[in-house]
């Protein structure tokens, strides 16, 4: 590549970065800035930072809506990195009928989105459980019932953080790369491990996942950012200011009071983002390295 060439194509990315960053840096000067600076076109930062922060803090809660959405959003990738690996185990390494079949179900899963399925998963979630074990057991065990009425007897989960938690431990995503990822590992080492006496759960725990410690980085981090940036189902399902999260709190901090007072928004959103930026800089190299081992499959 000729020099004027290259001097283009890195006035071109630097262009390019400047304006993917401007609405963060302008979230970080209007934060520092009083309420009636805000609204002008002033982008010199001021003072009024820790200001801001206490109030969104103490005033409006911001504590403690971090402190769900990170609860959740731990659980949630946890729940789903253990349930893909055990359902990638099953679909690649156990030999039965029909498991590319399964594997079909699970991915036409992507195709239907929260908010297709949001009333029925809200009946089945808010719903109180049966006051009789023997109702339920009915229920359960009439294939009829069971398929075409799954919302006549609940969990009861409703404005509590187990109903954010517990509907999306379930991951296709995460089942598809570490399926893929394991379509890579040759079936004589499980032959061997088998040999030596190793059962499956042992040759996850002692192969499978230190051979997948890149895959897993990569899911946690997905699924991480996909959770916190929640808002649906939360503002759904949850009633209680104390049980929100941190994306239903910053919609509930621009809609109190006559006149919003964007300086404290900002903030919030300044603070919101932290979360997810640290977990992004602990993962990116797993991220990097778990997307190229499912891209090479």
């Amino acid at each position: 590549m000729k020099k004027n060439e290259s001097l283009w194509v890195h006035a071109v990315l630097i262009f390019a970065c400047i304006i993917i960053c401007f609405p963060i840096v302008f979230a970080l000067i209007k934060a520092t800035q009083e309420s009636g600076d805000v609204t002008s076109a002033s982008l010199v930062p001021g003072g009024a930072f820790w200001k801001n922060l206490q109030i969104v803090w103490y005033d409006y809660h911001l504590g403690c809506y971090l402190r769900n959405s990170f609860f959740i959003s731990v659980w949630v990738a946890l729940g789903k990195i253990v349930l893909s690996l055990f359902a990638s185990l099953a679909l690649v390494f156990y030999r039965f009928k029909g498991k590319n079949l399964v594997f079909v179900f699970i991915i036409v899963t992507l195709m239907l989105p929260t908010e297709m399925l949001i009333l029925g998963l809200f009946d089945l979630v808010s719903t109180q459980p049966a006051a009789k074990l023997v109702l339920l057991l009915q229920w359960m065990f009439d294939p009829v019932e069971f398929f075409f009425a799954p919302t006549k007897y609940g969990f009861g989960w409703g404005d509590s953080l187990v109903g954010v938690v517990m509907p999306f431990m379930a991951s296709a995503t995460g089942v598809f790369l570490f399926r893929q990822h394991f379509l890579s590992i040759p079936h004589s080492l499980a032959d061997s491990a088998r040999i030596d006496g190793a059962n499956s759960l042992q040759f996850l725990r002692y192969i499978l996942i230190p051979m997948s410690l890149n895959t897993i980085g990569a899911l946690a981090l997905i699924q991480f950012i996909y959770v916190w940036d929640q808002y649906i189902w939360p503002r759904i399902i949850i009633r209680r200011t104390a049980n929100q999260v941190v994306q239903v709190g910053l919609n509930m901090i621009v809609s109190t009071g006559e006149s919003v007072q964007w300086s404290q928004v900002m903030t919030a959103v300044v603070v919101a983002m932290i979360p997810p930026l640290l977990v992004f800089a602990l993962l990116y190299r797993s991220f990097m390295n778990g997307y190229a081992l499912s891209s090479e499959k």
